[in-house]
């Protein structure tokens, strides 16, 4: 009876203002935490520049318009490749493809573990223990090995590739959402809903899950950056569409080709930093996000802490 008076509208409308409390605590983490805002400004920049990549680039990506492995200069900013392709249009049409790959992959990857996470930990039984054992099988392989194996049998393909960066990361969502939803099942609105009939869909749906929501989209900025960092390196490998240019495959041709040896630091540099920029910016807005949601994850005893001399209790000031 205790409880129940003590939160007398915790069961009434729980989700009534999910709405307003997530694009208030966005905004307000945006406000206080300037990595945050450096790492939402990064991803911002790269999605909007690769949205007007077929309307902004100097060259075509694909037709060579200079000499091989010509240096930067004022028609060419950051040089060809080995092709005589421009290297900036061929970054900002090669990092279409990326994006779309990371971002598809994540969120095949973000349904998933959502959903085995939220099952898993609401009903539990049987129900948990069938479906975590599968999580421990997958949790225990190797990432790049895996994805090597699968890519190589099912064929060079973005779709295969978005396939298994999904199968590969949907793992840690689930085990995370799981802990979070096993917490939440037994908070008193929870109860309540359930003690008046409401069927455990319209309390997964209606209560469960968008107390889910900042976490999920947490783990969904830092699954992008795994998923663009996988995707590179299954194109690196040549397990990707060979067809298609991404950020990846741009590293691949170099090093095939022997820029490195050529001296054409151009055809590697930028790629990487481009590559690197976006996975820091995921990290960053990623970062920033758990640890509000966590206060516990603030390493207090890292702090900056001030000492002072205070006087003794009866004392005057000139007392040590």
């Amino acid at each position: 009876m205790t409880a129940l008076m003590q939160e007398p509208a915790a069961g009434i409308e729980p989700a009534a203002g999910a709405s307003r409390r997530g694009s208030g605590f966005f905004w307000t983490l945006l406000k206080d935490r300037k990595a945050a805002a450096l790492g939402l400004g990064i991803i911002v920049f790269f999605v909007l520049l690769s949205l007007v990549a077929p309307l902004i680039s100097p060259y075509s990506s694909t037709a060579q318009t200079c000499a091989v492995f010509a240096p930067p200069s004022f028609h060419h900013w950051l040089g060809c490749d080995d092709g005589g392709i421009d290297m900036l249009s061929e970054l900002m049409q090669g990092g279409r493809i990326s994006l779309v790959v990371g971002f598809a992959a994540t969120l095949v990857a973000m349904i998933i573990g959502g959903g085995v996470g939220i099952i898993s930990g609401y009903f539990g039984g049987w129900v948990d223990i069938t479906l975590m054992r599968i999580t421990d099988y997958l949790l225990v392989i190797p990432d790049l090995v895996f994805a090597m194996v699968i890519a190589d049998i099912w064929g060079p393909s973005l779709f295969h590739v978005i396939m298994v960066i999904a199968i590969l990361e949907w793992t840690g969502t689930a085990r995370v959402i799981r802990a979070q939803v096993m917490s939440v099942k037994e908070r008193v609105y929870i109860k309540r809903a359930r003690a008046l009939g409401a069927s455990h869909t319209r309390i997964i749906f209606r209560h469960i899950l968008p107390q889910m929501g900042p976490l999920l989209i947490a783990n969904t900025v830092l699954t992008v950056a795994i998923a663009i960092y996988l995707e590179t390196a299954l194109a690196f490998l040549n397990l990707e569409d060979p067809t298609v240019t991404t950020w990846g495959t741009i590293l691949e041709h170099a090093f095939e080709r022997s820029a490195i040896t050529s001296g054409a630091w151009w055809a590697i540099v930028p790629d990487g930093i481009c590559i690197a920029l976006v996975c820091v910016g995921c990290f960053l807005l990623g970062q920033a996000i758990e640890d509000a949601l966590n206060p516990r994850l603030k390493i207090a005893h890292l702090s900056l802490t001030r000492w002072k001399i205070r006087t003794l209790a009866g004392r005057g000031a000139d007392a040590i």
